[in-house]
């Protein structure tokens, strides 16, 4: 039941990230000014700790409301989730819209093809392979932000909780605490496999 419960929250992280990381990458593959501004913000948000910033992600989110529908802590481990998602597949898109010969753009761009054209029917399918690792990436990533998140910010039901828990009755247990550990290291297993799957 907590591998599952993780596993909810972790996908709807993982598609988050990959939205969030699609929509940057085509931005900076747009945009040279953009690529320069924000790649290094990009590479230097993932040196923040987690464990620090959920808090804050929960503390913001719980004063979100918009008429009877409230912020709920699950949405906050969600929003960490994405945060580690994101940055794979941003990097990893952005590199496989790049990927394609300088000839094969020249030839586009002689036969005057718009950019769009070019986006749909030359850099999209030169970045699938290059999307597919970074689907991966993000999976795992999107795991191991859900079970951090669950133990920073305390919620209960997931894996991250159970470990928690676990590790406080590990006196009488020692074997105890590792069950939910091997739970998570499975859970990411699995998400990485059925990204594999989708990809195959």
């Amino acid at each position: 039941d907590a591998a599952t419960f993780t596993l909810g929250i972790a996908t709807v992280g993982w598609l988050l990230g990959v939205l969030i990381g699609v929509a940057l990458a085509l931005v900076m593959l747009r945009l040279r000014v953009a690529k320069s501004a924000m790649l290094p913000w990009i590479v230097l948000s993932q040196t923040v700790p987690l464990i620090a910033i959920a808090p804050l992600v929960r503390r913001w989110g719980a004063q979100l409301t918009l008429g009877p529908w409230h912020w709920q802590n699950w949405m906050s481990v969600s929003v960490i989730s994405a945060y580690l998602a994101f940055f794979p597949i941003a990097v990893n898109t952005l590199r496989g819209l790049e990927s394609p010969e300088p000839a094969h753009l020249d030839l586009m761009r002689a036969y005057s093809i718009g950019w769009w054209r070019t986006l749909t029917h030359l850099r999209v399918p030169a970045a699938v392979p290059y999307l597919l690792s970074g689907l991966r990436l993000a999976a795992a990533n999107a795991v191991v932000g859900a079970v951090v998140a669950e133990v920073s910010i305390g919620l209960r039901g997931g894996i991250g909780r159970l470990i928690v828990e676990y590790a406080a009755a590990s006196g009488g247990d020692p074997g105890k605490p590792w069950g939910p550990i091997f739970g998570a290291v499975a859970l990411g297993l699995v998400a990485v496999g059925v990204v594999a799957l989708i990809g195959a």
